[in-house]
């Protein structure tokens, strides 16, 4: 057997405990939790060099405060919940960012769920993040399951939806109406010269944000005298690239005299650009292309891609900040009334129309 270093601990086989980080450093289990508390008293209880001592045994034993006991006594678990339908849309990734930006210097975290754009994923997950007692729930849309909305009523803690304008928001919202920027961008292709304009959508309603997309097209489309039911739906939410273009191949067989087809999102105005430019339809002389969301591809891309461009990282800063000043009032005693932050969007012109 190999001989050891004198003086050198012997490796624990469980986790090590704040016991072990005291009987380590020679102090009491009370230093240590002095030590490692963030409070302002922290420093006139320990002197610095004993702290820097208990810092540096928790990192070589690898040894994590367990927040469980002090989630209880203080409530105030450090963590806030966020829900997002996809992980693979850079449009909720800088969301996420935003919101980070916002609290991280307050020292919360966020603690991430994936709903898959399905509203029974969302609730299982709510049910087991507010197990964990969050600060805050930020949520992306504004439809819910009733149990879902029955929790987070129920639950104490500040609630902000985004990327939405919600009919009956739950409390605080962030964001904007789809269906109006989506008649914008009708609006904007009409101004071109554009006559017969089509959407390309998903088959059904589990987007609802894309679902209020395809609303305000149908209903610009009507305002404006245009032909209309130019409707694709291809594929369950989120639409992929390759789901963007064999959707507009349906599209063209369906109505040879399209000229421009908004794409409800970036990355299925992606696809369908790269199926037009394999079979040698010339866009935007055969068909002009349109997408929501302003994702990098969209911008990269040649011809670029016009579409409805969003402040992603400003709704997620917007909510975060939001979150924060409801935290700060229930911290003071009182509960700052619902507010609803308009998030603004523009039409991005580019070559692709």
């Amino acid at each position: 057997m190999p001989p050891t270093k004198a003086g050198a601990a012997a490796p624990l086989t469980r986790p090590a405990t704040m016991a072990d980080v005291a009987a380590r450093v020679g102090v009491s289990k009370m230093t240590v939790s002095r030590a490692l508390n963030r409070g302002a008293s922290s420093d006139r209880v320990t002197s610095e060099a004993l702290r820097q001592r208990i810092l540096q045994a928790c990192e070589e034993m690898g040894y994590v405060i367990d927040q469980t006991a002090r989630t209880f006594s203080s409530k105030r678990s450090g963590f806030i919940a966020v829900l997002i339908p996809s992980l693979n849309n850079s449009n909720f990734s800088e969301t996420a960012q935003g919101i980070t930006a916002a609290v991280e210097a307050r020292g919360l975290q966020l603690l991430l769920g994936y709903t898959d754009y399905r509203v029974e994923t969302e609730e299982r997950l709510l049910r087991a993040m507010l197990a964990r007692r969050p600060e805050g729930v930020i949520l992306t849309g504004g439809s819910h399951t009733p149990a879902a909305r029955s929790m987070l009523q129920a639950a104490g803690v500040p609630v902000v939806e985004t990327w939405d304008l919600p009919a009956t928001p739950i409390e605080h919202t962030v964001g904007f109406s789809n269906a109006e920027a989506a008649a914008a961008m009708v609006r904007h292709l009409h101004s071109k010269g554009y006559r017969r304009i089509a959407f390309i959508g998903g088959t059904s309603n589990r987007d609802t944000r894309g679902a209020d997309r395809q609303r305000g097209y149908a209903e610009a489309i009507r305002e404006l005298g245009l032909p209309d039911g130019r409707v694709i739906s291809f594929g369950q939410p989120p639409i992929s690239m390759a789901q963007g273009g064999e959707a507009v191949v349906q599209l063209v067989r369906q109505w040879p005299d399209v000229d421009a087809v908004i794409c409800v999102s970036d990355l299925s105005a992606f696809g369908a650009l790269m199926e037009c430019q394999r079979r040698g339809w010339n866009v935007p002389g055969r068909i002009a292309i349109a997408g929501f969301g302003d994702f990098e591809v969209a911008r990269a891309c040649h011809p670029r891609i016009t579409t409805v461009a969003v402040d992603c990282v400003g709704i997620g800063k917007a909510a975060g900040e939001l979150l924060l000043r409801v935290i700060d009032g229930a911290r003071e005693g009182h509960r700052p009334p619902a507010e609803t932050v308009m998030i603004p969007f523009r039409i991005e012109q580019r070559e692709s129309s």
